[in-house]
């Protein structure tokens, strides 16, 4: 018999749960696109109340919502401030430039938090010649940092200053119910002076499809037109918005589990000879370097699978893992054993080199 497969690749691998099923089969639906669909409308209805918000729109995925938000927020030829490894840079398809023709102007932060300090500098100057900033785009939690949270005070005095300066703020709050559960404070305070907020149910709250925008009314509005003209018109699908009023709801109060088992994990990493832990792991996203063991991520992740794990290359060196509801200590324990196996095996190849 084999072993049980741990999946660590993302918190989006989760398997919407039997209360998320039920409900889905017996959803009130109608058609959307007219505004007709009952569970939609109360679904976005709640997020809007949850994030303190006049209004919310549902997409079918993070990387929509983002883009809506930028073509809302932006006008063609401007640019857009973001961290280097931010979602929105890297791994949504070059829609800042392919949908809202902007350019992104990319600022490298160590543990993934943009300051005041570190964007003022890239603040285009009011000349003619210049392409003008037209948007400042946070990441909460930052993903490829390792699942870092912005503090407080950072957060807010970057839309406090860019606001000042005539700037809109974005916040890819993918994950913000993590970030909101480090900070033990509720999303709408948390999130309070952004412009706009994405947000995705389909991650550590474990719903099987969708995301949020909040936002203004006027915003939202111009909101729909964008999401009607990405394909994102999905008609009955209050089958879906059923599923997200559950993890809306009710699975935030569980993502401490899920930061506890991460934090178990990382715990474990770092005892192993080679591999280092990125920072410190604060929500459930565990980032290691394996240069010190003599393989690659590609190679270690390939033999990590054959042990029953998978696990997600980021580059050459660096492995993330992401805990969630369908990952639990033992599994983590598991997680951290096949790590050994596979350094010790990289470690004696490298010494019979």
């Amino acid at each position: 018999m084999s072993p049980p497969v741990t999946d660590l690749r993302s918190d989006t691998v989760t398997r919407p749960t039997p209360e998320m099923r039920r409900a889905m089969a017996e959803a009130e639906v109608g058609d959307d696109v007219y505004g007709e669909d009952p569970t939609v409308n109360r679904l976005e209805q709640r997020a809007a109340e949850i994030f303190g918000r006049e209004a919310a729109i549902f997409v079918p995925s993070g990387t929509m919502g983002n883009t809506i938000a930028v073509k809302v927020h932006t006008r063609p030829g401007q640019e857009i401030i973001c961290e280097q490894r931010g979602h929105i840079f890297n791994y949504e398809m070059a829609m800042l430039a392919h949908f809202s023709g902007c350019l992104a102007r990319t600022i490298a932060a160590e543990d993934g938090i943009l300051t005041w300090t570190a964007i003022r500098p890239w603040i285009a100057p009011r000349i003619y010649y210049r392409a003008q900033t037209g948007l400042v785009a946070l990441e909460n939690t930052h993903n490829m940092a390792g699942g870092t949270v912005y503090p407080q005070e950072i957060f807010d005095e970057v839309c406090d200053q860019a606001h000042a300066a005539g700037l809109p703020v974005h916040l890819d709050g993918a994950r913000i119910f993590n970030a909101a559960t480090v900070l033990g404070q509720p999303v709408a305070a948390v999130t309070a002076k952004a412009d706009s907020v994405m947000f995705c149910l389909s991650k550590g709250l474990g719903a099987p499809v969708g995301s949020l925008l909040v936002g203004s009314r006027g915003f939202i509005d111009q909101a729909r037109v964008y999401r009607k003209s990405l394909g994102g018109g999905m008609r009955q699908a209050g089958v879906l918005a059923a599923a997200g009023l559950i993890a809306l709801e009710k699975m935030p109060a569980r993502l401490t589990a899920d930061h506890a088992n991460a934090r178990f994990l990382g715990e474990g990493l770092a005892g192993i000879p080679g591999l280092r832990v990125v920072g410190n792991v604060q929500t459930n996203i565990v980032v290691f370097n394996v240069a010190g063991v003599g393989q690659t991520s590609h190679d270690m992740c390939r033999l990590l699978a054959e042990h029953g794990v998978l696990a997600s290359g980021i580059d050459a060196d660096h492995i993330r893992m992401v805990t969630h509801m369908d990952v639990d200590r033992e599994a983590c324990a598991r997680a951290i054993t096949a790590v050994q196996k596979v350094c010790g095996r990289g470690r004696r190849a490298g010494a019979a080199d």
